[in-house]
C-alpha cells in the first residue's frame, strides 16, 4: 500500500506540473514575455524528472514560439502596408509649411487592395490570439487529465 501512494502522488504532481506549464503561458497578459519565461523555467526544472512534464513543456514552448513567428509574419505584412498608405496620403504642405496635419483627400480607392491585405493580416492576428487562449485552456485540461496533447499548426523548434 505504501508503494502505490507515492506513485499516485507522483502522477498527480506530474499532471499538475504539465497543466501549470500550459497555464503559465497566459501570464503574457500581465507580464511581458511571461508566455516564454515561465514555461521555460518550469520545463527546465522538470524535463529530466518527468517524461510527461517534458512533453507538455516542449509543446507549450513550441506553440508559443510558433505563434511568435506567425505574429512576426503578419506584422511584416500589415505594418509596411499601413505605413505606405499613410505616407502616400500625407499632405506635403503640412510638413513643409508646418501647418496643422489634416488629411483632406484620403485616397481609399487607389489603396483598397493593399488595405484589404493589411486588414486581413490584423484580423488573422486577432483570430490567432483568440484561438491561442482556448487552445491553452484545452491543453491545460488535457494535461490535468493525464493525456498527451499536441497543439495544432505548431513548428517543433524544441525536439
Amino acid at each position: 500500500m505504501e508503494t502505490t501512494t507515492p506513485l499516485i502522488m507522483e502522477k498527480t504532481s506530474e499532471k499538475n506540473t504539465a497543466a501549470f506549464t500550459h497555464l503559465s503561458t497566459l501570464s503574457q497578459y500581465i507580464i511581458p514575455f511571461g508566455n516564454y519565461i515561465f514555461p521555460l523555467i518550469i520545463w527546465t526544472n522538470y524535463k529530466d524528472k518527468s517524461e510527461f512534464a517534458d512533453h507538455h513543456g516542449k509543446q507549450a514552448l513550441n506553440f508559443q514560439l510558433s505563434l511568435l513567428l506567425y505574429t512576426l509574419i503578419l506584422a511584416l505584412i500589415a505594418i509596411p502596408i499601413f505605413i505606405s498608405v499613410f505616407l502616400q496620403n500625407l499632405p506635403i504642405e503640412a510638413i513643409i509649411n508646418d501647418e496643422d496635419f489634416i488629411i483632406r483627400n484620403f485616397n481609399l480607392e487607389g489603396n483598397i487592395g493593399l488595405l484589404s491585405v493589411g486588414i486581413t493580416a490584423v484580423v488573422l492576428f486577432g483570430l490567432l490570439k483568440f484561438v491561442e487562449f482556448f487552445l491553452v485552456i484545452y491543453a491545460t485540461i488535457k494535461a490535468s487529465n493525464g493525456e498527451l496533447y499536441k497543439y495544432p499548426l505548431t513548428i517543433p523548434f524544441i525536439k
